[in-house]
């Protein structure tokens, strides 16, 4: 049936409407807080768990080794799916594929609510991941494509107070849920925000589609998937208690050997196919690959140590979930500050001065709290953060302006979601690392206390006895029953200063791994775009 004229005169309204909207300059900013909606629930994620990790522990009687595995398995899903997000975004429409990332997103948070155990919760952690991987670095695509080069760096700075309030509000609303619901809240509170995220991608923005669509690599995909999954479990399971054989165990030489298998079959599938899932020809550039070099080695020391601090105040110091997120505070804070500065110093100036600035006051944030004790004071904690705070905000702005500067427009999206991969997996490694290092020095540090405690030495004799005369004060029993639980004081205390020992010499591997990030910014180039080059 033809169309009347008055349906006609109605649908060229509409078209030449949604033009002026889109042309309009608030248009781009307008975009910029959509996005910015996804990147904070995608970060906060990644950040509240950590605040609730004691709590899913205690709940789920599990130990470390197996705990950890709620944040690897989302920031392992999470850099999985990175590659083939600016495929489903060429295909489908990079509106539509943000929109449903978010989709799956919130749906994960809503079953990881209802998580019954810890198997259920690291599957559907799963789910979030996905959501997450997709989301982030089309996200990252929609504001660079929207946003001129000029302008570029303004915009991930204020791109990146999204994440920065992740870092900062994500810790404090999670302990407080959790101290006064349940763990599981921490999860239920994404849902809302993500239906308003979807109501505003629908409402907001424009669909783009590139001209030329790419068949997907599939072998490539699965490679990939196979080789992260089985490195980063030969790594995480290393130390597991169930592994008795340790580094020499048939799993662990299984997994590695399947890791490299896997890694040899995605190098030969991304040189012999036309399209492979992820260009490495984008390493060519070279600030694009001494960027990506920077970004993993920050994923592995900052990320993979982001979950220290929290066991610590819980383990330790006996702070309450919501007293512990609460230290993060003045991080979020300060990055959201000091990020659209750095953006601004990006555009205007040398980017290397506030990217070096910031690796080395993070390296000297995490050298700081390394010498923490179970008298720590509350001064002695925050220092470290604000310093952590501010180093973070100054980084990656500029890092992200310099990476895709000399990136073509048709492959922002692949590059955008290639430093989230090696930002992911740097930090997928880190959490894997330090978790197995954190088992391995709290059994040294035990074993070399337990050692040191001579129960023929007048000291301890003297502890003891006071201890035994303490607890019979306190609650009674017979002097058997308060030798016993004076000697199981003297343990648990020990057990304590041996878990914070343990945490320090993580935080002191993280430091060194930061400060060596330093050496690959010193070498990246200045440049910047001309007319005509890739970048514009």
């Amino acid at each position: 049936m033809a169309a009347s004229p008055a349906q006609d005169f109605r649908k060229s309204l509409t078209r030449q409407v949604g033009s002026l909207h889109h042309q309009h300059d608030l248009y781009r900013w307008w975009v910029l807080a959509n996005v910015m909606i996804g990147t904070f629930m995608s970060v906060l994620d990644a950040t509240i768990v950590n605040v609730a990790l004691p709590k899913i522990m205690a709940t789920f009687g599990v130990s470390v080794d197996k705990a950890e595995w709620v944040i690897t398995a989302y920031m392992l899903v999470f850099a999985v799916m990175l590659p083939s997000s600016g495929w489903l975004a060429d295909h489908f429409g990079y509106k539509r594929t943000y929109f449903w990332s978010l989709f799956l997103f919130t749906l994960g948070s809503l079953l990881c609510g209802l998580s019954w155990n810890e198997s259920a919760l690291i599957f559907f952690r799963v789910i979030q991941g996905i959501g997450a991987g997709l989301m982030m670095p089309v996200g990252m695509a929609i504001v660079t494509r929207e946003f001129p080069v000029e302008k570029r760096g303004v915009a991930m700075g204020f791109w990146s107070i999204a994440a920065a309030a992740s870092v900062s509000f994500g810790p404090m609303i999670g302990g407080w849920l959790i101290d006064n619901f349940r763990w599981h809240a921490i999860f239920d509170v994404n849902v809302p925000v993500g239906i308003l995220g979807m109501l505003a991608t629908w409402i907001i923005q424009r669909e783009y589609k590139t001209e030329k669509i790419v068949s997907f690599d599939l072998v490539g995909f699965i490679s990939l998937t196979v080789f992260l999954v089985s490195l980063l479990l030969a790594l995480a399971e290393g130390n597991a208690a169930w592994n008795t054989g340790g580094w020499t165990s048939n799993f662990i030489l299984t997994c590695l050997a399947i890791s490299l298998v896997g890694l040899v079959v995605f190098l030969i599938d991304n040189f012999s196919v036309k399209d492979p899932l992820i260009d490495l020809g984008l390493f060519r550039s070279f600030n694009f690959a001494v960027t990506n070099l920077v970004l993993f080695i920050f994923g592995l020391g900052m990320f993979g140590s982001t979950f220290l601090l929290p066991l610590y105040l819980q383990g330790s110091l006996g702070y309450t979930a919501l007293q512990a997120g609460m230290v993060f505070l003045p991080v979020g804070i300060l990055q959201g500050v000091m990020a659209p500065i750095s953006g601004i110093m990006a555009d205007k100036a040398n980017p290397k001065i506030p990217i070096v600035i910031g690796i080395v006051l993070l390296a000297f944030s995490l050298y700081l709290n390394s010498f923490l004790s179970v008298f720590s004071e509350h001064s002695q904690i925050m220092r470290p953060l604000y310093i952590r705070g501010a180093a973070m905000g100054l980084m990656f702005a500029p890092l992200s302006t310099i990476a895709l500067l000399a990136v073509p427009r048709n492959k922002i999206a692949q590059a955008s979601g290639l430093l989230n991969i090696t930002r992911q997996i740097g930090g997928s490694f880190g959490v894997a690392i330090l978790g197995t290092m954190l088992l391995r020095r709290g059994i040294f540090h035990a074993a070399v206390y337990g050692q040191a405690l001579n129960q023929y030495d007048p000291t301890f004799k003297h502890i003891a006895a006071s201890l035994t005369h303490f607890v019979q004060q306190s609650i009674g029993g017979t002097l058997s029953e308060a030798t016993t639980m004076a000697t199981v004081l003297i343990g648990s205390q020990v057990g304590k200063q041996a878990l914070v020992e343990a945490i320090n010499d993580d935080f002191f591997f993280a430091a060194i791994i930061l400060a060596l990030a330093v050496i690959p910014i010193l070498l990246i180039r200045n440049s910047k775009p001309g007319p005509g080059k890739p970048g514009k």
